[in-house]
């Protein structure tokens, strides 16, 4: 195994994860992919919105993982990983690179705080469109459970320099390097 580690941030629209994934990204001093980002990347040129550029995003975000692996940077993803073949993503990239997988699902316990998330949220991306409350609901009734039960940390009321304290002692890591 390499000393290399894959944290994959999951959880629904609203929770945290795209924020919580560039702090903590930047406070070990790792990578940083977005699914989204990607999204947005790949719409821009041209595709439409669907389940066929979600699928090209996972694909496209797990191989920077991999290269970043392989090349022994740590990588931080931040993706909603709501289904047992999108996690299969990141099992396969650290398998392929002997790395650590270390999955974190963060969650908002309140519907209210959650829905409020959303509501005027603007990430700055043109194609990537912000989910209604109606889909966040419908995702959440969707969610497949874990099989590898990871840490779920819950991210309301709390600000991201504490979510990203909570995951920090909560699975020990540290730096690169350290």
């Amino acid at each position: 195994m390499s000393d290399s580690r894959l944290i994959v941030l999951s959880g629904l629209p609203g929770t945290g994860k795209t924020s919580a994934a560039s702090l903590l990204a930047n406070r070990l001093r790792v990578v940083h992919l977005s699914i989204d980002a990607v999204e947005e990347s790949i719409m821009a040129a041209g595709l439409p919105p669907g389940w066929t550029v979600g699928v090209a995003a996972y694909e496209a975000v797990r191989t920077m993982a991999e290269l970043n692996l392989s090349l022994g940077h740590d990588v931080v993803v931040d993706a909603v990983n709501d289904s047992e073949d999108a996690r299969q993503t990141w099992r396969h990239a650290a398998r392929n690179t002997r790395s650590r997988l270390i999955f974190v699902h963060l969650i908002c316990s309140d519907a209210a705080e959650h829905r409020r998330r959303l509501t005027g949220r603007d990430r700055g991306f043109v194609h990537v469109t912000e989910p209604e409350w109606s889909t966040v609901v419908r995702r959440r009734r969707d969610y497949a459970p874990w099989r590898d039960a990871p840490p779920t940390i819950d991210t309301t009321g709390r600000t991201v320099d504490q979510v990203v304290d909570d995951v920090i002692a909560r699975l020990g890591i540290a730096p690169s390097g350290t």
